[in-house]
């Protein structure tokens, strides 16, 4: 069962063709589009600001979002929000990433394509610039990313776009193990399938 709670009346949305682990926490003003995944122990906690997961957003493991009063936080396609990042009423470019650990303020705009290092800070009002690389704390912009760099960022969300998809059939409640089964098979990862991801994102258009 999804901890998916209304605030004040308003009941988050999530279209049905995302993935939101039951163990993360949504809470009010909250709309999450197709393809996104949202992990176990993520807070998207709507009650100050609304809070937007645009189609393959991904907002992975013990993440937080949550807004200053009136404020809005916007995750835009394909964005990547790594494990245990907290967004705090900033807007996130389309296919930009935001590092482990790192901690995105209010009003800060990281630009599309951009990549915010692990552990970074970026302070309020902070403007990153489209296709940046920005590192440290406070966060600066170091280089401009290339295209191979920008590519493999959005392959990498492919693969969450890829996950959302088969989470539903994959993941179950289950009872542990004594002991490991004899010849126990292995985990495998998705594998990035850009004509399945691409067939989904058509399917997925309004």
């Amino acid at each position: 069962m999804n901890r998916i709670y209304a605030w004040d009346g308003i009941v988050p949305v999530i279209d049905p063709a995302a993935f939101v682990h039951p163990e993360a926490v949504v809470i009010g003003d909250v709309l999450i589009g197709p393809m996104c995944y949202v992990g176990p122990g993520a807070v998207l906690r709507g009650d100050f600001g609304r809070i937007v997961l645009e189609k393959g957003a991904n907002v992975q493991e013990t993440c937080v979002v949550h807004s200053f009063p009136d404020k809005d936080v916007v995750v835009e396609e394909a964005g990547h929000i790594g494990h245990g990042a907290v967004l705090h009423g900033c807007h996130i470019g389309r296919n930009a990433m935001v590092g482990m650990n790192a901690v995105v303020m209010d009003e800060a705009v990281v630009g599309e394509n951009s990549i915010i290092g692990a552990m970074a800070f970026v302070r309020a009002g902070a403007q990153i610039p489209p296709n940046s690389m920005a590192v440290g704390s406070p966060a600066k912009v170091v280089r401009v990313l290339t295209e191979d760099e920008i590519d493999w960022k959005r392959r990498g969300t492919g693969v969450y776009q890829q996950l959302a998809m088969e989470a539903r059939d994959k993941l179950r409640p289950a009872t542990p193990l004594a002991a490991p089964e004899e010849n126990r098979r292995r985990v495998t990862a998705p594998v990035y399938d850009p004509l399945i991801v691409e067939r989904a994102r058509f399917s997925a258009r309004p």
